[in-house]
């Protein structure tokens, strides 16, 4: 497997991330992919780079969807942007406490461990701040794409900002992210020149 500087792995967020969000989706048929994700995901593959998906799918414990459809969406998703190398969903609700459900960094170790790489060999890309607080919880690096549902303070609070996932992807690739001891934290988004 390739790498870029430390990189081994972009994972992803898939609902606002890769594909566009239909909440509790189990109709294959709804999937429709971000703007500019087939090229972004392109780029990561022909840097020699894995690609994952992390999924939290609350909709299985809250009823509104069974794992059979959202698997159905799943491959869907990898019909229109895979082949993916390792894909990880939690079906648990909010209130459940384990420790797969982003926040919390179960499901980015679990991938990582499923690609033999060290979470500082991936990266994150999410839309939300429960995606960077997973990815900070695992030692993974993580970049912001915000959409309209991303709240002010989640984009404040991120290290990483990137308008789309092009510029995410450009971040990672150009080794801008890589950690070092002189690393400022600075938000990318400003390094970039793109709106916060």
């Amino acid at each position: 497997m390739g790498a870029t500087g430390t990189l081994k792995a972009v994972l992803f967020d898939r609902d606002g991330t890769l594909v566009v969000d239909v909440p509790y989706n189990g109709d294959p048929q709804l999937v429709q992919p971000m703007v500019g994700a087939r090229e972004a995901l392109l780029r990561v593959r022909r840097a020699g780079l894995a690609t994952g998906v992390v999924t939290n799918q609350s909709g299985i414990a809250r009823g509104l969807l069974t794992e059979p459809q959202m698997h159905s969406v799943n491959r869907r998703v990898d019909q229109l942007l895979g082949p993916f190398d390792v894909w990880k969903f939690c079906p648990h609700g909010p209130e459940s406490g384990c420790g797969c459900r982003k926040p919390e960094p179960g499901m980015i170790l679990e991938a990582c461990n499923a690609l033999g790489i060290t979470p500082d060999e991936a990266a994150f890309v999410g839309d939300i701040g429960a995606d960077m607080e997973a990815a900070a919880s695992a030692g993974a690096r993580a970049v912001l794409v915000p959409t309209e549902v991303t709240r002010r303070e989640e984009i404040q609070a991120a290290e990483h900002v990137a308008r789309d996932l092009g510029q995410a992807v450009d971040l990672l690739l150009t080794g801008l992210l890589d950690p070092t001891p002189n690393t400022t934290g600075r938000n990318a988004s400003q390094d970039q020149g793109s709106p916060a």
